[in-house]
């Protein structure tokens, strides 16, 4: 291995590590992943989630091996199993998948998830037609889609917005995916409200604040740094939007690792300030693996950029609180 030439002259600085504070898993992340491994804990495994639990590679990986099974779709789960939803949320066919099925469900929807899927549930009993600003496909937008899907339109970006038709445009609403970049929403929102002037804003913003905190101090990292690295899995929506926010933030050079081992060491060439952070599903064991690979290559000196301080934390699913067997 070659360590990348150290900037000379008098106007020199020393290789660095800039550390986002906050950064990685957020209180729904944590909450879920921690009511996996309490059912397993708790009734032992096999414990099956429906799809992953959350999008990270290495926290799939972990609970596979203390005997979670990850599964696409509800019927492939045993009857009378114990079967977990995704942080991401489910439509309301799964969990009557489920009771069909007689599977004992623990619900880990993250509570801000839920917070949206109540939202598009009242706003459709008032009747009114709701463009989800979200990406299709994505589980979350599923979710929700299915709590009202004869009154939901995906609204997959301002791209697709000059071809949306409602039933009454004095009844039109927009809410959107949690984890999205606050700036791609906003642009979204702007077109939408250019589109439909009496446009209906939910109560409160529908981006959660652990997306919100993680852009703001990746954009911090941006005025300085060279180079921004984001742990996190090319599937985890929030992770890689914080890619796109530090390249529009400034950020000469952004990328998307899942571990160390996947930095490319061209990446260094002239950088004397690498900006490290992670998305709201990474855990921090993946961080301090990038800040040893980083250390290894001449950038030991770290400091750490706080943006804001989080308190946040979630109780476990109530289901965990009672004997599902």
């Amino acid at each position: 291995m070659t360590n990348p030439p150290a900037a000379s002259g008098p106007a020199a600085h020393p290789r660095r590590v800039l550390l986002a504070s906050p950064r990685g898993w957020c209180a729904g992340v944590d909450r879920a992943v921690l009511a996996v491994e309490k059912a397993l804990e708790q009734y032992g495994p096999p414990i099956y989630v429906r799809h992953e639990i959350v999008h990270n590679k290495h926290v799939v990986q972990t609970l596979q091996n203390k005997g979670a099974v990850f599964v696409e779709r509800t019927d492939e789960v045993p009857e009378g199993a114990i079967v977990l939803l995704s942080a991401h949320g489910v439509a309301p066919a799964v969990h009557a998948e489920a009771a069909a099925r007689n599977l004992a469900t623990v619900d880990a929807t993250c509570p801000l998830v839920t917070k949206v899927h109540r939202e598009a549930v009242r706003y459709a009993q008032q009747d009114y037609d709701i463009l989800l600003i979200g990406h299709e496909g994505h589980e979350e937008v599923i979710g929700t889609s299915g709590e009202a899907p004869d009154h939901i339109t995906v609204v997959d970006g301002p791209h697709d917005v000059a071809n949306l038709s409602v039933r009454d445009e004095s009844k039109v609403v927009w809410l959107s995916q949690t984890t999205l970049s606050v700036d791609e929403t906003m642009e979204t929102v702007n077109a939408l409200k250019a589109r439909f002037p009496n446009l209906t804003s939910p109560p409160s913003d529908d981006i959660c604040y652990a997306t919100q905190n993680r852009q703001t101090a990746v954009k911090k990292l941006a005025e300085e740094a060279e180079l921004v690295i984001v742990v996190g899995s090319k599937n985890s929506s929030n992770s890689a939007r914080m890619v796109e926010v530090a390249l529009d933030a400034g950020a000469p050079a952004a990328h998307l690792v899942d571990f160390a081992h996947e930095i490319d060491e061209s990446w260094l060439e002239g950088v004397t300030t690498v900006g490290l952070t992670s998305g709201a599903s990474a855990p921090d064991v993946l961080v301090d693996g990038v800040l040893q690979w980083l250390a290894e290559h001449g950038y030991d000196q770290v400091d750490t950029v706080t943006t804001t301080d989080e308190s946040i934390t979630f109780a476990l699913p109530h289901e965990l609180r009672r004997n599902l067997r």
